[in-house]
This record gives C-alpha cells, structure tokens and sequence, in this order.
C-alpha cells in the first residue's frame, strides 16, 4: 500500500482514506497485471470491462504512437479530422440497423447525458414540448453525472444520498430474471400499462439491454426488449439503449440490442470502444432524430465538449473496433460462456451462494449476503487473480483474449477464495 495514495488519493466509491489497502500496480500485459511488489495477476475484470483485448496491445499501442507525432487533439469545433472520420464510418458499418449519426464523448456518463438532452430536444423539435421527463426499469445503472444518475435505481443504487436534488423521473418494474424465461401476461400488462398512463410526459425510456450492469448483474429475455420497442413506436417516446457495458460482443452479440433483433433511436457507446487505452463514448441516434432537432427553432444539438472527437481517442477506438471485428469478439464471448458455466458451477456446492449466472463473457457468483470487502480484499492481497465484488455480487468479466486455461485458473481460484471467505 502506497502511504501517499492511501492519505490523499480518493478512489471509486471509496472513503479517504480507505477501509482497505489499494493495490499498486507497476505495468500490465495481457490478461495480467504486475504489482509494484512483483506479484502477477489475471485480471478478471478487464479494467471495469474496457481492456477487452487485454493490455499493452500492439495494434492499439502502434495506433497511439502514430496519431500522437500528427497530433494529440485539435478542437472539434469548425474543424475534423480522419480519424473521427474513419471511426464513424466503422461505427455505422456494424451497430443496430437505422442509427446514422454520430456525438462523440468524453465518458460513459457524459455520453447518457447527451442522449438524454438530445431526447429532449427532439419532442421540443417535434412540438411534443410536454414530452420532458424520463422512463426507466428499477435496477438500471447509467453513470455518476447529474442527469444520468437520475435515470438510475433511486433505492437499490448508489445515488440515493442525491435523490431529493435530482430530476424527477418514472420507474417501472426490473425485467423479471431469465435471459432465456418467456415474458408473463403479467409482466406484458404491467409495462404497456405503464406506457398507457405515463406516455404523455415521457421523452424517452433508458435502458440497458439484455445485462443490467452495476444495477445487480441481472440478464433478462430479449422479449422485453422487443416489446419495449413496440411500446415507444406506438406513443412516440425515444428508446434509448446504453450499450456501454454491454456492446462490442461482451454478451455474445456485437450489440447487445441484436440478441432481441431491434434498433433503439439513441444509443450510448463506450469502455471497449477503445479497448480500455482512453476515456471515450459516443452517442448515436437515427437519421430521423437528427433531422428534427435540425429542422427546429433550436437546430444546434446544445452540447460540445473541449476534448469531443480526439484524435488520439478516435484512432486508437478505430484500431480496438477493427480487432473486434477481426477476431469475432462476439464468438469468443460465447466459448468464453460455455466454460464460464462449466468451471463456476460449485460454486453452487456454497450454502452461501444463492445464484450463479453467464451470459457470454459475463460470470456472476449471487451471495446471500453483502460482501465484506475488507475481509475479502485481505484473500485476494494472497492470491493472483483480481477482481472487484460489490453488493452480494462476486463477478468476472475477464479480457476476451484470455485462453482457456486461464480462465480456468481464474474461476477455480475464485471459488476457492469463497470457500476460504466463508470459513
């Protein structure tokens, strides 16, 4: 433990200083991270699931090294450049049929900001001024910003200290659990009830598809998705679809929106888009969208930040895209499902565990109880994988590059710090 990072250095959703020491890391390569003190360790977590092609990669460091001797930025305002150019015309080639235009920025959270104002301003657009609040599922997690926080679970989530102060949005019911359980009547009733009451005030309907994140790692059916879709068509609410966590093959998909055959109107991009190497996220919506906030009394989309379309972003975004494309992440994350599955399964064996779930390259280990990270922190200091629990939820979501015998290390040794945590 560094005495200086301990004392000043405040880190996510921690205290300063912590309740438990943080792990100096010295250099990665990989699936693995090497600490300060020698140690080497796979990293089940690919960095908060960007470092999806594992790290020090040489496409993605050579894509770097090139852009930086042209240029590192260069405002995007009044001015462009090839590689926001050539990204964007990557981006279109591959997500959801219909989305057309492109808002490069800077964060996740930045990015939901910018779907959400950009759903605003089309109901003004489209004389639809009432049109101005925000449906949501329970459960949902969509960034630490103002606005976004707003959209996320105002009990179950992490922003309840602020809910008072945040905008007033309109929650329904989580998916009901099941990526492969048919939708209930109840269910079915219970959402296009909701429409029917709530469509008038409702800009847009948030929602991560098929994986709830950071919201309790729940996987749902792609029925609900579909019927979400029909419900916006008909009352004219924006479907917004934040593939940050889920997109670029993470759950066996190249999208997670294709796994139930849909389009959303506005869709949020981000963590593997560079492969983990910078801050960076997009935001894309239908041609259609566009064109009615352009053809308005307010045609500018009102936001811009400094470093929006960064050269050196966009060319290493466009190198980690290419490799997603050419080694089929999306296949891989299927193999990478199927062992997942064999090799967390005693995990079940622990009276302690209530559930164990996978979807592509996604593994969650559901506990009876809260973990305590002190305690468990002390295990993994010990051991030479990391991970990062929270809530009852012990989970991995490695780099797709990692073989199969890692990844077998990886959830033995999982498991067996468990059992070492419940004994």
């Amino acid at each position: 433990m560094n005495q200086f990072d301990s004392q000043h250095l405040w880190h996510p959703y921690a205290s300063l200083p912590p309740t438990y020491p943080n792990i100096v890391i010295d250099r990665a390569d990989g699936v693995y991270l090497y600490t300060e003190d020698g140690r080497r360790m796979i990293d089940g977590m690919s960095s908060w699931w960007s470092a999806i092609h594992g790290y020090n990669h040489p496409k993605l460091n050579d894509a770097i090294h090139q852009q930086v001797d042209k240029m590192s930025h260069v405002m995007f305002g009044g001015l462009t450049h090839q590689p926001a150019i050539e990204l964007g015309k990557l981006l279109l080639s591959i997500v959801p049929t219909g989305l057309d235009a492109i808002f490069y920025a800077d964060s996740g959270s930045v990015s939901v900001e910018v779907a959400l104002k950009m759903a605003l301003q089309y109901q003004v657009a489209n004389g639809k001024p009432l049109k101005n609040q925000f449906a949501t599922t329970r459960s949902g997690y969509y960034g630490d910003t103002w606005h976004a926080m707003s959209v996320c679970d105002p009990v179950t989530g992490m922003h309840g200290l602020y809910g008072k102060q945040l905008p007033i949005q309109n929650f329904v019911k989580a998916p009901p659990m099941g990526f492969n359980q048919p939708l209930s009547a109840n269910v079915k009733q219970n959402l296009t009830d909701f429409f029917t009451q709530n469509h008038q005030k409702l800009a847009g309907f948030i929602i991560e598809p098929i994986v709830q994140g950071a919201g309790g790692m729940r996987f749902y059916s792609p029925e609900y998705l579909q019927l979400l879709r029909k419900l916006c068509d008909d009352y004219n609410v924006l479907l917004i679809a934040d593939e940050i966590a889920t997109g670029f093959g993470r759950t066996g998909e190249m999208f997670a929106c294709h796994h139930a055959q849909i389009s959303p109107d506005i869709m949020t991009i981000g963590k593997a888009l560079t492969g983990g190497y910078m801050t960076f996220a997009s935001t894309l919506c239908t041609r259609h969208v566009a064109k009615i906030i352009r053809h308005s009394d307010y045609p500018a989309l009102m936001h811009g930040p400094t470093f929006m379309g960064n050269p050196l972003a966009c060319s290493v975004a466009k190198a980690s895209v290419e490799l997603i494309i050419a080694n089929d992440i999306p296949s891989k994350a299927r193999h990478i499902q199927k062992l997942l599955q064999q090799y967390l399964a005693s995990a079940f064996n622990l009276s302690e565990v209530a559930d164990v779930r996978c979807l592509g390259a996604i593994g969650v280990i559901e506990l009876q109880q809260v973990i305590d990270m002190p305690k468990f922190q002390k295990l993994l200091l010990e051991s030479d994988i990391w991970v990062r629990p929270f809530g009852k939820l012990v989970y991995i979501m490695p780099p797709l590059i990692i073989t199969d015998d890692q990844l077998e290390h990886l959830c033995t040794t999982l498991v067996d710090l468990l059992i070492d945590y419940f004994n």
